[in-house]
């Protein structure tokens, strides 16, 4: 089943350059803000959108991300109403694709069958779950597939050969390769590393591989682009939130601030190929 990850990555393969993922928490500062980023973001150059879900214990999130999930868990922010987020967007655009990132907890408590309805019935293409590992798989990663979503994992500078098959083997839409180890929002490694280590990861599978974890500045995303299919950007989207917040910006003026950037970070990616050719 073609979802609407896959067919967005057929048309950016076409026109020979990288996608632009943008994740933002859902629900941060609060409902209204958040769903008004969201349906800013293709316009501002966006190409496939990650939804944040908001946890209380998230151990992969540096300390921006996890103060945007506390910003959004206090002010009601659930499960559902992070569906209702997806469901809010369709609305207006029924081709972005929409990828939700989080834990496996929440979805847990809700009933896997249950959330994997209504992630459909949402629109949601699909699902990056970065606690559930590839021994999991029968927990929500198989259940998704049968279901139609995507299951996208995360490959690590310490995944290697030997491990790097059981990482891919269920995983669809495209695989997310983490630039280094440990939280989000710390310095991007080495780009020249990085492509390395993508060229690497190549060599095992023919899915979109897409870089985060670092990413923060147009000249980042140009570098990562050249070799990369796809630029994931958080941390600094999150950021600029958050500076908006502080300064008690209306939630449009919060999307133009995010807008502002993404359109920087676009502009970055398309000119990667450019760059290296």
């Amino acid at each position: 089943m073609k979802t609407r990850i896959d067919t967005r990555f057929e048309k950016l393969k076409a026109e020979g350059r990288p996608a632009l993922v943008t994740y933002f928490m859902g629900g941060d500062p609060d409902f209204d803000t958040s769903l008004e980023v969201m349906k800013a973001l293709p316009a501002a150059g966006s190409d496939v959108i990650e939804l944040g879900m908001p946890f209380s214990d998230p151990m992969a999130d540096g300390p921006a991300i996890q103060a945007a999930g506390l910003r959004s868990l206090n002010t009601g922010q659930t499960l559902v109403r992070t569906l209702d987020l997806a469901r809010k967007f369709r609305e207006t655009d029924n081709e972005t694709p929409i990828v939700m990132m989080g834990y496996y907890n929440p979805i847990y408590i809700h009933g896997v069958d249950k959330f994997l309805t209504e992630a459909t019935e949402a629109g949601v293409d699909g699902l990056i779950v970065v606690d559930l590992p590839p021994e999991m798989d029968e927990e929500l990663c198989l259940p998704a597939i049968k279901a139609g979503i995507n299951f996208i994992r995360l490959a690590t500078p310490t995944t290697d050969d030997k491990r790097l098959p059981a990482v891919l083997r269920n995983t669809s839409g495209f695989v997310y390769y983490v630039s280094m180890t440990g939280i989000t929002g710390t310095a991007i490694a080495d780009t020249s590393k990085v492509n390395t280590a993508v060229q690497r990861i190549k060599g095992h599978t023919d899915l979109p591989i897409c870089v985060g974890f670092g990413v923060k500045t147009a000249e980042h995303a140009r570098a990562i682009g050249a070799n990369a299919d796809g630029v994931v950007v958080g941390t600094a989207i999150v950021n600029v939130m958050a500076d908006a917040i502080k300064a008690g910006k209306s939630a449009g003026e919060t999307a133009d601030a995010v807008t502002a950037l993404v359109k920087e970070l676009a502009k970055g990616v398309r000119e990667s190929r450019l760059a290296a050719a």
